[in-house]
């Protein structure tokens, strides 16, 4: 069943966060980001079909933003033990075959999930230069099997406007995807 973003208040604070990225192995921690115009904060896994239906466009998003002053990060915050795909080792996989340009966390404990209010997968949340959120919402109005083509139309233009240093409309749809996987 489909489960939508909580569509937490814009203006609140990014949560703080140290996890391992599944890819390097290294820790990667929110105030990492400090000094870019921007942190985007994916909450994605490797199994739903939601995320795989835009994992390709994720890709190229990264590749797009890679010389911008943007910061890029993936969690993963799912039950590994239930949903073998979403453990480091399925994260790497697809991280790899998407060329994302982002480190890809894992959030074993979940507390990053809980404390960022992620709902589902895929679930974006945009922050400003002070970690304040501008935008929390969909990808674009592409789903899977809805014949509607997948651009990120919708949180590229919000990126585009954190960059440019402009206002984010408040009018912003939900994402929707799969329900996070919790233990």
């Amino acid at each position: 069943m489909a489960t939508e973003s909580t569509m937490v208040e814009l203006g609140t604070t990014a949560p703080d966060f140290a996890l391992t990225d599944a890819i390097s192995g290294a820790t990667v921690k929110r105030d990492d980001f400090r000094g870019q115009k921007g942190l985007l904060v994916l909450f994605i896994c490797a199994h739903c079909p939601y995320v795989k239906h835009i994992e390709k466009s994720l890709g190229e998003l990264s590749a797009d933003y890679a010389n911008a002053p943007l910061g890029i990060v993936a969690i993963s915050s799912n039950d590994a033990a239930n949903y073998p795909a979403d453990s480091p080792t399925g994260l790497k996989k697809q991280a790899i075959a998407n060329d994302f340009q982002f480190p890809y966390l894992y959030d074993e404990s979940q507390a990053v999930a809980r404390a960022y209010e992620a709902a589902c997968t895929p679930d974006p949340y945009l922050f400003d230069a002070d970690f304040k959120l501008v935008y929390r919402g969909q990808y674009d109005d592409s789903r899977p099997g809805n014949g509607v083509p997948v651009t990120g139309k919708d949180l590229r233009a919000a990126i585009d406007l954190v960059l440019a240093g402009k206002p984010v409309p408040k009018e912003q749809k939900p994402s929707i995807g799969c329900g996070i996987k919790w233990r």
